[in-house]
């Protein structure tokens, strides 16, 4: 499979017929060879900074990644390898824990609309506003801490939700900034063996909690609830991306593949220079000149 063809072949933009079982989590493409992967996801590094370049230098689209998986899927290691050559000043990196007691004195989408990327930025989001149709939906003892008055909280409570994220997305497309959305799609298998390694090496313990373990308890509950969201808020103009991640060179050079895509759909370049802008430029350089 052609690295062009990545990007759609594992994009859902409408949830109408989505079924998460029909995604493999194992699969690799048709690819075999590791390092001819490996070898394309530095073009796409390559061609990824030189894109965020003329995005950072046109100042006005602005482009957010965001990522949701369960434990040990490979965010961390997505953010780093594929975003590697992003120069760090168009770039903005964000992750998301428990709602602290400032956030929850607020509606659910606050704490994420006030890190939105700027103009001309690039934005990743490690974890979302996603938590709250995930993590929220499987333990709905958070739904009750979240001080949101009793008589709102119905049976409705998750499509309203799903609603009132479908609209937010619409606005931000509408305003100028480019939502792409990755699921990174692991095995129940292939986590319990990076739990184990990180168990097992001393350089990962560090990675490991004790709440790694108790939710993996909840997987199927997790499993639908991520069938779900993709189901209610895939869109055309808001997508998710339904990525195979038990092999992390494969994870990683689809995602480099989606974002190479989605910056040369924008038709970036370099802001024109006019007549007196020129003339500047070149009084400028015949002042240099002389001295």
């Amino acid at each position: 499979m052609k690295t062009g063809k990545l990007a759609k072949t594992y994009r859902v933009d409408s949830g109408k017929h989505f079924r998460l079982k029909d995604f493999d989590p194992t699969e690799c493409g048709g690819r075999s060879a590791k390092e001819h992967a490996e070898e394309a996801l530095q073009e796409g590094i390559v061609r990824t900074a030189e894109l965020q370049d003329r995005l950072y230098a046109q100042n006005q689209w602005a482009v957010l990644l965001i990522f949701q998986a369960m434990d040990a899927a490979g965010k961390d290691g997505i953010i780093k390898h594929v975003m590697s050559g992003v120069n760090p000043q168009g770039c903005q990196v964000f992750s998301f824990k428990a709602p602290s007691d400032p956030e929850l004195q607020h509606d659910f989408l606050w704490r994420t609309t006030n890190k939105l990327p700027e103009r001309g930025k690039l934005g990743i989001f490690n974890r979302s506003y996603y938590e709250e149709v995930l993590v929220v939906r499987v333990h709905s003892a958070i739904l009750k801490s979240q001080r949101t008055p009793p008589v709102l909280v119905t049976k409705n409570i998750w499509e309203e939700r799903f609603e009132d994220i479908r609209h937010f997305e619409q606005h931000m497309a509408r305003s100028g900034t480019v939502i792409r959305k990755f699921f990174l799609h692991v095995s129940k298998k292939e986590q319990k063996l990076r739990f184990l390694k990180r168990l097992e090496e001393p350089g990962k313990n560090w990675k490991f909690s004790a709440d790694d373990i108790h939710e993996r308890a909840y997987w199927d509950d997790y499993q639908k609830a991520y069938e779900e969201m993709i189901t209610n808020t895939a869109t055309e103009h808001a997508p998710w991306y339904v990525v195979p991640a038990d092999n992390k060179w494969f994870t990683r050079l689809v995602v480099s593949a989606v974002l190479v895509e989605t910056l040369e759909e924008l038709k970036l370049s370099y802001p024109k220079v006019d007549g007196a802008k020129r003339q500047e430029l070149a009084a400028a350089k015949k002042l240099l000149m002389k001295k």
